[in-house]
């Protein structure tokens, strides 16, 4: 009986373990059962060996050693504490990175610590039972970028802010290091203007900005010309490089993916594209990325499009208002110096007719008789005459002033009164403006 009772807790924890492995076995969620205080991995799923790695997917060695990252995160502190206490440990959405150098990635899971005991209740060692939340973390997180983006586009928050900030978006999302460029097409479709990089070198970006679109120019050119995404793997040996091969070598960037940002009529707006620092081809992740913020990013262009030529259309409408209202006031102006004008005309022509009438008694007087109701003591020296027969003498300059204003006005061709007198009195004006005609 003793050895039976003996022996039966332990069978019965041996079958709970096969149990677990049956139930595991396939599914999705991360298993392993370790065993003595340096956590042995006894057992695990194809889920938890998959998690850690196809380069590293064994049993029989102590977790510390298959996965030497997790000492430094705590997480073998809080297995050596779960195995001390016999306490189990929940985590919920915790981060964890998973590997070094170019295998390593953030993984986020929910997980248990849970004590394996034997017949004697002495803790002998751990299950570990997770299920990686990565992907509801990053669906999360790209939701949440995409909404603020969105918001961005509809308050009419400036272009390059809007870029700048998918770019940034963009990097931190990807499941490994990638460096975002935006690239914004012509009117004419014909070359590619800066739009956004923010982890893109400054000379880079000075160098391809203004590239042309067109085949084999670069990935962003090759794609823009070909309305269709271009993947180049390893820009070292790709010929769409030849000509930007030094450049990328200094920037650091070994591939590039690039989508082409279109329009709803399906015109170019621009290119969008992700760079790395080693060779890689894309995942189906990266693609997806690609897809949704290309997208975004025409979306945004296309409102900054409409704002632009909106903005526009009020500018130019501004200033033909301007120069309709200039127009009227000049209008206005000339009307008002062409009434000032009539009136002194007409006043003149009234002041001549008076002085031919005070002139039938005194043909030639002595003072000028144009000089209106102020009067005017100047000699009397021209006669000027206009096509109704009226004349007048007046001094030089009131005579001047009726042969200006006065329609038809000239000066009277008689001794001493007509062109010779005038001509003789003021010689360099008269050579000047041609003369005056005379009657």
């Amino acid at each position: 009986m003793t050895a039976a009772s003996d022996q039966h807790p332990f069978t019965a924890e041996s079958a709970a373990d096969e149990d677990l492995r049956a139930l595991f076995g396939q599914s999705i969620a991360v298993f392993a059962s370790l065993a003595g205080p340096a956590h042995v991995v006894e057992t695990a799923n194809p889920a938890f060996l998959a998690t850690i790695g196809e380069h590293r997917a064994r049993t029989g060695v102590p977790l510390a050693e298959l996965m030497p990252e997790l000492a430094g995160q705590g997480f073998i502190a809080l297995l050596d504490e779960v195995y001390r206490t016999g306490e189990p440990y929940t985590g919920r959405d915790v981060r964890v990175v998973l590997d070094t150098g170019p295998h390593a990635r953030e993984a986020f899971f929910d997980f248990t610590y849970e004590p394996r005991r034997d017949g004697r209740g002495d803790v002998v060692g751990i299950r570990v039972i997770g299920v990686e939340t990565t992907q509801v973390k990053h669906a999360q997180h790209l939701m949440a970028e995409h909404r603020a983006l969105l918001e961005q586009i509809a308050r009419q928050a400036p272009l390059a802010e809007v870029l700048d900030g998918m770019a940034r978006c963009i990097e931190d999302l990807a499941p490994r290091e990638v460096l975002v460029s935006v690239l914004l097409a012509d009117p004419d479709g014909r070359h590619l203007r800066h739009g956004a990089a923010p982890s893109l070198p400054d000379f880079y970006n000075q160098a391809i900005d203004g590239i042309a679109t067109g085949e084999g120019v670069g990935s962003c050119g090759t794609a823009a010309h070909r309305r269709e995404p271009v993947v180049v793997t390893d820009i070292a040996t790709d010929p769409f490089w030849d000509d930007f091969r030094d450049l990328a070598e200094q920037a650091g960037v070994a591939a590039c993916w690039s989508t082409p940002i279109l329009a709803r009529d399906g015109s170019l707006l621009g290119t969008f594209a992700m760079y790395h620092r080693t060779p890689r081809a894309p995942q189906e992740l990266d693609l997806a990325l690609a897809r949704v913020f290309a997208g975004t990013a025409a979306l945004a262009i296309e409102r900054h499009h409409t704002e632009q030529a909106r903005r526009d259309a009020e500018v130019r409408a501004e200033q033909a208002h301007a120069e309709l209202t200039r127009a009227m006031r000049a209008e206005q102006k000339l009307r008002a110096e062409a009434e000032q004008r009539a009136a002194a005309a007409a006043e003149l022509a009234d002041r001549m007719r008076a002085a031919a009438a005070a002139q039938a008694a005194v043909p030639h007087p002595e003072q000028c008789r144009l000089g209106g109701a102020d009067g005017c003591t100047e000699p009397a020296e021209l006669k000027v005459a206009d096509a109704w027969g009226d004349a007048a003498w007046g001094c030089h300059a009131h005579a001047e002033e009726a042969l200006l204003t006065v329609r038809s006005a000239f000066i009277a061709n008689e001794e001493l009164g007509g062109l010779a007198a005038y001509l003789n009195r003021r010689p360099a004006r008269a050579r000047h403006t041609g003369g005056p005609h005379t009657g």
